[in-house]
């Protein structure tokens, strides 16, 4: 199941690209992650960190590898999944582009459940609360925030979210 979700930020692109990429500061704009439990000393090409989640009733630990880190075209992609061993896991991908307001965001996300609940049940609950509310929230909280340090344009973020 794949979808996705774009907002504009009005700060300039690297700055917001460098934000996404700070993983100390991932909790700051999304609010079920409670706290980053590891991270790498730098981010490349196969850096795992491990975040600590809470959501759907559960606290749960999500370990992420980084599949693409290129600054230069301003993408970021990395494989998560739960830390305790489950073969499902979700492909998350992050572009930063240009806009006349700032910076266009824009996070694709596919989500691979392999066991039976995962398949059955809980693909679909995760699904719609990650494009209804979860990843528009985090759009805005991240645009709020990159905005606050490095504004281009008056704030007026327009955050869209598309399921597939």
């Amino acid at each position: 199941m794949t979808a996705h979700a774009s907002t504009v930020v009005p700060a300039p692109p690297d700055v917001v690209f460098a934000a996404l990429t700070d993983i100390a500061r991932l909790p700051d704009w999304n609010a079920v992650m409670t706290h980053v439990v590891d991270q790498p000393a730098v981010l490349a090409v196969g850096s795992e960190w491990v975040v600590a989640f809470h959501a759907l009733g559960q606290t749960w630990r999500s370990r992420s590898t980084v599949e693409e880190l290129d600054g230069a075209g301003r993408r970021f992609a990395y494989r998560s999944s739960t830390d305790d061993g489950n073969p499902s896991h979700a492909q998350w991908a992050w572009t930063v582009t240009g806009d006349p307001a700032g910076s266009r965001v824009t996070v694709t996300w596919t989500l691979h459940p392999v066991t039976f609940w995962r398949r059955v049940l809980l693909v679909r609950v995760r699904s719609r609360q990650l494009a209804r509310t979860e990843l528009p929230a985090s759009l805005a909280s991240l645009a709020a925030l990159v905005a606050a340090e490095a504004p281009v344009a008056p704030f007026g973020t327009q955050v869209t979210s598309e399921e597939q």
